[in-house]
């Protein structure tokens, strides 16, 4: 079945390469269709489109419809388009004419429309969620760890003294960073596009307030143009929500994948988390790690491509737009997976004890030093080459006794304060 079917024979060929893939995508949004319908359904009965009966009818079929799909039992096979052909063709095999009224005063762009920004509300909601579990997961690692000093490196080398905690904390507060980007995101699909129709409106008088607030829609897209313009754009404002979370996890995963090397040695996880070689029994890789990194590159690269498929496309609807949503959906179900599994693994974390008495810990302190120097009255940039000459003529000796009490150093790492951020979210 296919909702624009006019009785005219399509080319198989030509058929199959503009579905694509759209049964199998359509699975994560049939929910969110079935839900716009019910209140589209509602609302046509409430200006008196269709009457009280249909309604009821439609409702229960909606409500059979979303009950398959919550068992597992809803299947969109290859006789049909999409879910949006399905679900219709399922309500007029049961109530006949009446099913059929289930398309009136809307069109298939925003049945697209409206099922995907329900969609991307939901789960942008749940990532959010997911965030603030890592979140805390990392806070509580923070304050475990508090005591145990790290070594800081900038451009790969030895730099200045740093820790555990202050290493956990720094992720978690850049989280809620990138906690603000899904905030706008989601602030920008909470409006409601239903009613724009194929993106100019209809002649039927739709009540469009009454379908927001029937989906918990925050607003409307009042301008029905714009509502068509918002497609393209939605997905990129997501795309760099999730790019921007992704980021952080992917910058973090190489962190640990470089902190467990033998070179470093800073960390470890039980051998049931790591891999091994098929050749090299010693190997324990973090082979999650690199995953993760790699899933959350590939979703970074996800912004490039919505703003490619979306940047010069006129006004209008455009088929386009159909390629946008297999990889913003995989996205999301991807970077769910993603925050659940380095939660998982990171609470079973092994911190290891670090000797900054070994050598090539030996300038790890070298600033902290010339600090003391300026505290006697020495300039700094005098205490500067008193201590480099020491490091030069070998004839340097840590004080590593020095604190760090400024707020966010190691020694103040401020979690209290960190947490209040996120409480506001």
């Amino acid at each position: 079945m296919k909702l624009w079917d006019k009785g005219i024979h399509i080319d198989k060929k030509i058929e199959n390469f503009t579905v694509g893939n759209d049964r199998e995508v359509d699975m994560h949004i049939a929910a969110y269709d079935v839900q716009a319908s019910i209140a589209h359904a509602q609302m046509l009965e409430s200006i008196g489109i269709i009457t009280t009966k249909e309604c009821a009818q439609l409702l229960e079929g909606l409500e059979q419809i979303a009950q398959q799909i919550t068992d597992s039992t809803f299947v969109i096979d290859n006789s049909f388009e999409d879910v949006h052909s399905k679900i219709e063709y399922e309500l007029t095999q049961q109530y006949g004419e009446v099913g059929k009224k289930i398309h009136t005063a809307r069109s298939r762009n925003d049945q697209v429309l409206v099922a995907l920004q329900l969609y991307y509300k939901d789960n942008l909601a749940a990532l959010t969620q997911k965030t603030k579990t890592l979140f805390a997961t990392l806070l509580q690692l923070a304050d475990q760890y508090k005591e145990q000093l790290l070594p800081g490196y900038t451009h790969l080398q030895i730099a200045m003294p740093s820790s555990f905690g202050l290493w956990f904390s720094a992720y978690a507060e850049v989280l809620i960073d990138d906690l603000y980007m899904v905030q706008a995101a989601y602030k920008t699909v909470d409006q409601n596009p239903l009613g724009s129709a194929a993106g100019y409106g209809s002649s039927f008088p739709i009540d469009r307030a009454f379908t927001t607030q029937a989906l918990d829609f925050s607003s409307l897209k009042y301008n029905v143009v714009a509502a068509q313009l918002s497609r393209g754009k939605s997905e990129r404002t997501v795309a760099m929500a999730l790019g921007s979370l992704s980021n952080t996890l992917a910058r973090f995963a190489m962190d640990i994948c470089l902190y467990m090397s033998q070179n470093f040695g800073f960390i470890s996880f039980p051998d049931e988390l790591t891999t091994g070689s098929s050749i090299m029994p010693h190997k324990k890789n973090p082979d999650v790690f690199e995953l993760i990194r790699g899933k959350c590159n590939k979703i970074q690269a996800l912004y490039t491509e919505t703003l490619l498929l979306t940047n010069n496309l006129p006004s209008g609807y455009h088929r386009d737009y159909q390629l946008l949503k297999e990889n913003i959906i995989y996205a999301f179900e991807d970077l769910k997976d993603v925050l659940d599994i380095f939660d998982y693994a990171i609470q079973q974390i092994i911190v290891k004890d670090i000797d900054l008495n070994d050598e090539k810990y030996q300038y790890l302190f070298t600033v902290d030093n010339i600090n003391t120097l300026v505290t006697q009255g020495i300039s700094f940039r005098e205490a500067y080459q008193k201590i480099g000459m020491q490091v030069n003529e070998g004839t340097y000796v840590p004080d590593t006794s020095k604190p760090h009490t400024h707020i966010g150093s190691i020694h103040n790492l401020a979690l209290d304060k960190i947490q209040e951020k996120i409480n506001l979210l």
